[in-house]
Parts: structure tokens; C-alpha cells; sequence
């Protein structure tokens, strides 16, 4: 047995080893420790920064086990780092791998953000609407009220006011360019647990105009004899139209809400205009109305002419009532569709032109006006009913005559908020 290594023989040696060497240990070039220049590489990495140390062979140590020597090429440690590294001098072993993205975390803080600017946009947007709505009538003026009922009552106002329009406007929506103001539609709106109750007020009704309090020189005006229900109107405003409605129904009036032409027409373009059914062939040269039959959407301009036309109807100002109801009933329903809601670049003029245009009491909040609006689109939805004050005939004075049997019914079951079974013309 010879002291070679395992499968090594004296005639593997070679002459270069000099054969016949009485030492049974390998010459003292074969045992020759590692030379080492320049200062120690620091501990884990070999004398070449990034190249691992190669082990020693005194004493035949080093062989990477007792059965022989050890390439590194069982570990994968050639070239790298311990365990295996990147195979190449430096690699990418002083890199931490990136961890696993937290996406329950990420979803938190994005839910956070968007709640965030939601509730920011939500909150900048109602004090922008409020600074716009207009609350110029004081309804704490008006005299010996009746005693407020069940559920809110509305009383709506659409005037013939031009102010702000320009001469090629009026030419335009056919407004003409009287002076001052009168009403062209008045109408009363309930909203209670049964559901809302649209009813127009004809402006040729006969009333009483009772006395009233001056809104302007606060001095007590005598009351005045059997009149058209848009006089009192003309003669002293919202305040004394208020009066008359309540004085002659016995209903209390809550919040007061007008617009005038160009405020009408401009909500109407603002929301992309509004979807009606025309039932016949309108043409009038007085306002503009030239309609065919049929469904169709109709602009500002349109939608202007079709609620003041009364002269190419039948039944006159009753039928313009009705169709005044049908209209108000649709632009409330169209604004409040999705594709307005949730588009800011038709909600915002929309709400612009609609709060610009707008006058309403003092008391009046947002919350009022979008319960106003939400029950009119209930009308059109089937939810309520539409309907004109009872009329039993013409007067003396050829005004239209109220029945007044069926008002006083109607005004009851408004002011218990019950349903109502009166009809109406």
C-alpha cells in the first residue's frame, strides 16, 4: 500500500517526482501554502473581492471531504457566495430580494384617498351651490297666515322676467320686451307620505285679493275686489302672490321658488335638453311654438315656446297648464338621471344655470330645493299626480271660477297629508 492518493500508483508519479523517494509526504512544492499579497480580504470573501478563498492543502486538508479533493462544483460556490450566489464575481448576493407587495394596504389607503376627495369635493360643492341659490323673498312678511299642515307645500313661479336678456335674445325666445314682471304659470306642490301632488293654478283664476302688507313701504294696503290670480303678482310680487294663494285656498305656502325665460331656457340646454311627446301639431306666433307631432327633444328655445303657448290650444290656459306640468315633470326626471348626476360636465352648468336663475325665500336650503325637484320627477314617475284646481265655470268678469266645494276637499286632505281624490280639469 502506497501513500498516494486513493487510485494513485508509483507509476503515476512520473519522473517528474523522482521515483523511488524513500518520504512517504509529497514534496514541499506540493504542500505549499496559499500566497496571500496585500491586506486580508474581510471575512466571507475570498483574496479577490468576490472570488472566495480557496482552501489550503496542508496536510492534505481542504479536499472537501475524506474521500478526495472538492471542486466547489457540488455547492455552487466556484465563483459567488456560499449557498450558491449568481455565478458570477460580485453578485448579487449584497441585494435584499424585494418583497411581496402589501396589497391590503395599498387598497386601504386608496379607499382613504378617494373617500377623502370625495367627501371634499362633496362638501366644497354644497357651499358653492349655497352662496348661488338667491333668497330674496321674505315670507315672514306676509299677514295673518293660515296654520301650517301636514307634509310642505311649494308654491312654484314661472315669470315673464327678461331681466339680463340681451335685445337678440328676446328676439330669439319671442319674449317681447314689456316692462317689469307678471307670472305666467303658477303651481302648488305637495310632498307628504302619499306620494307628491302637483296642482296648477290657472293665472286667469277669480280671486280675492285680501288686504296685505306693502313689501317695500311696509304699510297696510286695503283689500281689493274679485281680480285675476297673476294681478296680485304684478301689483306687489312674491310676497302678496303668497298672500292671495293662501287667502283664497286656506293652505300654507312653505318655501316660494321662481324662473324666469332665459333662467328656463338655460337649465333646459345645460342638461342636453329634454325628451317629450307632443300630442299634436303646435304653431304660434306669439311664442315661437312651432312643434310637429310626435316624440322628440326639445332645446330651450322649444321647451320656452312650448309652456307659454296657450292660443293654439283648445282649452287655452288650462291646456297650458297641463302641458306646463308634463314639461317641469320631465326636466326634473332628466336632471336627475345618471348621465347628469354623475357627469360633472353636464351637472355643474346644469346646477350653475339653475341656481343662477332662481329666486327663492329666505328659508330655503339645498336639502328643500332637491326635495322639490326629486318629488317632481316623482310625478312623472307614476309616484304622484298631476292635476288643475277644480273649476266650475267662467265668472262675471269671464275669469275662471274655482269650485269651490272641491277646493275646500282638496286643501283638507293637502294640509293631513292624505291621499288625494279630488280631480281636477
Amino acid at each position: 500500500m502506497n501513500d498516494w492518493p486513493e487510485a494513485w500508483s508509483d507509476d503515476n508519479r512520473g519522473s517528474r517526482y523522482g521515483r523511488g523517494s524513500a518520504s512517504a509526504q509529497p514534496e514541499s512544492a506540493r504542500v505549499m501554502r496559499q500566497v496571500r499579497r496585500g491586506p486580508a480580504a474581510p471575512a466571507g470573501q475570498g483574496a479577490y473581492g468576490g472570488v472566495p478563498q480557496q482552501a489550503s492543502y496542508v496536510n492534505g486538508s481542504g479536499h472537501g471531504g475524506p474521500d478526495g479533493y472538492d471542486s466547489g462544483y457540488n455547492t455552487g460556490q466556484v465563483y459567488g457566495t456560499p449557498g450558491g450566489g449568481s455565478g458570477r464575481p460580485g453578485g448579487d448576493a449584497g441585494h435584499a430580494p424585494r418583497p411581496a407587495p402589501d396589497w391590503r394596504r395599498r387598497i386601504k389607503w386608496t379607499a382613504i384617498t378617494v373617500a377623502t376627495v370625495l367627501v371634499v369635493t362633496t362638501v366644497g360643492t354644497y357651499f358653492w351651490a349655497d352662496s348661488k341659490l338667491n333668497r330674496e323673498v321674505d315670507l315672514s312678511t306676509v299677514i295673518d297666515r293660515p296654520e301650517k299642515g301636514e307634509g310642505t307645500n311649494y308654491l312654484i313661479v314661472g315669470s315673464d322676467s327678461r331681466a339680463g336678456m340681451s335685445d337678440e335674445e328676446k328676439k330669439k325666445l319671442h319674449t317681447g320686451s314689456a316692462e317689469g314682471k307678471r307670472t305666467d304659470s303658477m303651481m302648488i306642490l305637495h310632498t307628504g307620505d302619499n306620494g307628491p301632488t302637483l296642482i296648477s293654478l290657472p293665472r286667469d283664476s277669480n280671486v280675492t285679493i285680501p288686504e296685505f302688507k306693502g313689501s317695500e313701504s311696509g304699510k297696510v294696503r286695503p283689500a281689493m275686489g274679485a281680480n285675476k290670480l297673476n294681478a296680485a303678482y304684478s301689483i306687489d310680487g312674491p310676497t302678496l302672490l303668497v298672500r292671495t294663494v293662501e287667502f283664497n285656498t286656506g293652505l300654507h305656502i312653505d318655501h316660494y321658488v321662481e324662473i324666469g325665460f332665459a333662467g328656463f331656457a338655460n337649465i333646459v340646454d345645460a342638461v342636453g335638453g329634454v325628451e317629450m311627446d307632443i300630442p299634436q301639431d303646435i304653431k304660434d306666433t306669439k311664442s315661437g311654438a312651432d312643434l310637429k307631432k310626435g316624440r322628440q327633444t326639445l332645446n330651450g328655445e322649444e321647451a320656452l315656446a312650448f309652456v307659454r303657448t296657450r292660443y293654439a290650444l283648445a282649452g287655452s290656459d288650462l291646456d297650458r297648464t297641463k302641458n306646463q306640468q308634463k314639461f317641469l315633470s320631465a326636466l326634473a326626471n332628466q336632471v336627475a338621471t345618471p348621465s347628469t348626476v354623475l357627469n360633472p360636465f353636464k351637472l355643474y352648468p346644469t346646477m350653475g344655470a339653475g341656481l343662477d336663475s332662481l329666486v327663492v325665500d329666505k328659508d330655503m336650503g339645498l336639502f328643500d330645493l332637491a326635495g322639490m325637484f326629486w318629488a317632481m320627477k316623482g310625478v312623472s314617475g307614476g309616484e304622484g299626480r298631476s292635476m288643475n284646481m277644480p273649476i266650475s265655470g267662467s265668472a262675471g268678469n269671464g275669469n275662471l271660477q274655482w269650485d269651490m266645494p272641491k277646493v275646500k276637499t282638496l286643501v283638507s286632505q293637502l294640509k293631513n297629508d292624505e291621499k288625494v281624490t279630488v280631480s281636477g280639469n
